[in-house]
């Protein structure tokens, strides 16, 4: 398991020439905070700025750019479900078909709000379920990259306490998971990301959350991506 922290020096890092060597399927996989929001179209940008232009986003959803979002013209593709739990997915095996449907290299994970938030569910169950949803990417992919997220803040006060348990959690679940072939790689989408201000209303984020997210997600990505591509240089220094 890498966590990653994301600075302006850590960026500077960046080198992305290595990892245009083949195209690389990279599937958003999440909730509404996945589907209804425009970090992705920044995602994307950054990339196609970057000159990492080997990235293919894929999913079945693919018209979930949000009214208001500034980026447009760019691939939709992704797997998020504005409702689901986790431990719903994981249960009704739906992850499988859609990873038949669309396979992937690199997959990004922002589930756990709706499970604690609609579903009460505990964070040893949220867990339980992300361990079948890693082993169902896994068994898609055996090479798989995987960046989970420790979810960003909601302004209920009551499940946002579940968040900060859930997310202390992750990242001795994740090692607990990593493998060489298959590294997960966890993402701190919470530090830095105010309720009061980076949610447009009370759950997702609105222009200044989007952008947090992408910047967070960023880093993690290139890692992923230039390993999927079939590069041995680690594009981004990170902390194991």
């Amino acid at each position: 398991m890498f966590s990653f922290k994301h600075t302006a020096a850590l960026l500077a890092l960046l080198s992305l020439a290595s990892a245009q060597s083949r195209q690389v399927r990279y599937m958003p996989f999440g909730d509404s905070i996945t589907e209804i929001t425009c970090w992705r179209g920044l995602l994307q940008q950054q990339f196609n700025s970057s000159g990492l232009n080997n990235v293919l986003f894929v999913g079945s959803e693919n018209d979930q750019n949000p009214a208001g979002c500034p980026v447009t013209n760019y691939n939709e593709h992704n797997e998020g479900h504005s409702g689901f739990q986790a431990v719903n997915i994981a249960n009704q095996n739906q992850l499988v078909g859609w990873l038949q449907q669309n396979p992937a290299d690199v997959i990004t994970m922002h589930l756990g709000t709706n499970d604690i938030a609609l579903g009460g569910q505990s964070t040893s169950n949220i867990l339980a379920a992300f361990t079948k949803l890693v082993g169902q990417m896994r068994a898609s992919n055996a090479n798989m990259k995987i960046i989970v997220a420790q979810i960003i803040p909601i302004s209920i006060a009551s499940s946002n306490s579940q968040n900060v348990a859930l997310n202390a959690a992750i990242p001795a679940w994740a090692q607990g998971l990593n493998s060489t072939a298959s590294p997960i790689y966890v993402v701190d989408q919470y530090t830095g990301f105010n309720a009061a201000t980076d949610l447009r209303d009370g759950v997702h984020p609105n222009a200044s959350g989007d952008q947090k997210m992408a910047a967070k997600w960023f880093p993690a990505l290139v890692t992923a991506i230039n390993l999927a591509a079939g590069s041995t240089k680690r594009e981004i220094e990170f902390e194991a």
